[in-house]
């Protein structure tokens, strides 16, 4: 989950499992490790929305987060060069972007990757020769445990 700093410091104090990792341009990443994921999805299983470590329900909680700001769901999975992005955001309680979804050999379209997208809709500016996904710094760590290390 990508938010305001203020957003995700107040979600952490709700969910204990919850680590979150500062990027740039005033926001936060808050992985979803597998020790989070199990302390908010009990025995529900994967997948809600089409992203596939979102617990089933927590579209729900991603939604009244985001009564504090606009919240962003994102996930990458590349090898090689090769891969998928998915993303989604909430503000206010509503689903205002996405679930987006570029499949593997997929080109992006010309408005920008999911992951993009979903960052300029959280206010991110790029500059000249560099994407959003650059901008505020993830592509620091391949490992969404490596955030929380």
């Amino acid at each position: 989950m990508i938010a305001g700093e203020e957003v995700l410091r107040a979600a952490t104090r709700m969910v204990p499992a919850a680590r979150a990792a500062a990027l740039g341009q005033g926001l936060s990443l808050l992985p979803m490790t597998e020790t989070l994921f199990h302390a908010v999805a009990g025995s529900l299983g994967r997948g809600a929305l089409g992203f596939r470590e979102v617990p089933e329900g927590f579209d729900r909680v991603l939604a009244d987060w985001s009564a504090g700001g606009p919240v962003a769901y994102v996930e990458a999975e590349y090898f090689g060069g090769v891969g998928e992005q998915r993303a989604a955001v909430w503000e206010s309680g509503a689903l205002v972007l996405g679930p987006l979804r570029v499949e593997e050999g997929e080109p992006f379209p010309s408005a920008g990757s999911p992951i993009s997208r979903a960052l300029r809709r959280l206010g991110v500016a790029a500059r000249a020769g560099e994407d959003e996904f650059s901008a505020v710094g993830l592509h620091r760590h391949r490992d969404s445990g490596d955030w929380v290390a």
